[in-house]
Formats: structure tokens, sequence, C-alpha cells
């Protein structure tokens, strides 16, 4: 997974409770998952255009 094992994520982890404090971990979490929720849907929209647009060209 990108080059990391297990060490490498724990202590990113545990920087990122030093930094946010562990109050804001689940707003924090919270957000990110949208992000990427929202991401995975504007791919799919996209992708769904592009193939309407490939059928438009191709009639």
């Amino acid at each position: 997974m990108f080059g990391l094992g297990i060490p490498e994520l724990i202590i990113i982890l545990v920087i990122i409770v030093i930094i946010f404090g562990a109050g804001k971990l689940p707003e924090i979490g919270s957000g990110i998952g949208k992000g990427i929720k929202n991401f995975k849907e504007a791919n799919k929209s996209d992708d769904k255009n592009k193939s309407i647009e490939d059928e438009n060209k191709k009639s």
C-alpha cells in the first residue's frame, strides 16, 4: 500500500493525533470519507457522460 508498512502507518497516526487531538479525529475522518464519496460520485458521473457522448458520436 504505497510502500507504507504498519510501523509507518502507526507513526503517521500518532502524528495526526498529536496535531489534531483525539477529539477531532472523528470529525476529520468523516470529512475525508465525504470527500472520497463525492470524488467517486463525480468520477462515475463523468464516466457516464463520456459513454453517452461516445454513443452520440457513433450515431
